[in-house]
């Protein structure tokens, strides 16, 4: 009798103990999420949060007022050209995305199935990225003597009698942003591809080769589809960077084109910073919009 009261006693204080250090190892995952949300909290979601709070405020030439007005949201919307330069930088990110996504996808491809060594694929890839080592306006600006009217092309082409006089439209103009773009980001398409395209495995190629699949069946029935979550991640990355670029805009155009982000940074230098703001939380708000489309059409879960 008396050892059962004393194993039931020890059997009592041992539940609670258990039930402690269940409690604090559920916690474990928590504590060590919490230094990266704070980073997280203070260097994005603040910022973004003081962005939206300032798109309400009231402005002068002089000073910001706060307030809570929905003037700049029914300026910005309300506006033809604002809707213009939003589709025209629409059209500069279809165009990038699409010539981006067709240049770095067979880039990764020769890589990963035409290079048979992998001290060789990681050699070549790494070429790919040493333009990278330089500024982006660096590699941008350097496009202007090889475009420009007495610049490397036309000076060639003249020279071989193949044009009477300097082509125009080489600098200074939509083919020179989107040239400059395409040259500037796809890089960020081929990384990501180039890694998924190392994951296939290569008996699925084989057996495909071996059930009578030509080149192109093979290439559109079994490596496109199993590559099209790095297609989705560098989709991603380009849209985003061209969204957000009004460098290149304002320089290869010459001043010709417009862009979003351009037109945030005019507002900004005209200290317009809540009209800014609301530009920003209207682009925002698209390019998370087409995120979350294109992440309804492909799952990149595998590839994070």
């Amino acid at each position: 009798m008396t050892v059962a009261l004393e194993q039931s006693t020890h059997i009592a204080s041992a539940k609670p103990a258990r039930g402690r250090r269940l409690s604090i190892s559920a916690l474990v995952p928590y504590l060590q999420a919490t230094p990266l949300a704070l980073i997280l909290g203070a260097f994005l979601l603040l910022p973004i949060l003081m962005i939206a709070v300032v798109s309400f405020w009231d402005y002068d030439f002089a000073a910001m007022y706060p307030d809570f007005l929905t003037t700049n949201y029914a300026d910005t919307l309300g506006s033809w050209v604002t809707w213009k330069t939003y589709l025209n930088t629409l059209k500069y990110a279809a165009i990038v995305w699409a010539l981006t996504l067709l240049i770095g996808f067979w880039v990764a491809y020769f890589l990963a199935f035409h290079i048979r060594t992998i001290a060789m694929q990681m050699v070549l890839f790494l070429v790919c990225t040493v333009p990278f080592l330089t500024s982006n306006i660096i590699r941008m600006i350097s496009w202007i003597p090889v475009l420009g009217r007495n610049g490397l092309v036309n000076s060639t082409l003249m020279q071989m009698g193949l044009i009477p006089k300097p082509i125009e439209w080489l600098l200074y103009s939509e083919f020179a942003v989107v040239l400059a773009m395409v040259h500037l980001y796809t890089l960020f398409m081929v990384t990501p591809i180039f890694n998924t395209l190392m994951r296939i495995d290569k008996s699925l190629i084989e057996a495909a080769r071996d059930a009578g699949a030509s080149g192109w069946q093979v290439l559109w029935n079994v490596i496109i589809p199993l590559a099209k979550p790095g297609m989705a991640i560098g989709t991603i990355f380009v849209v985003t960077l061209v969204m957000a670029d009004f460098s290149t805009v304002q320089v290869m155009s010459g001043g010709q084109s417009a862009s979003v982000a351009l037109m945030m940074k005019n507002q900004m230098s005209l200290l317009q910073y809540p009209a800014a703001a609301a530009n920003a939380v209207v682009l925002l708000v698209l390019v998370l919009l087409m995120v979350a489309g294109i992440l309804r059409i492909v799952d990149i879960r595998k590839e994070l």
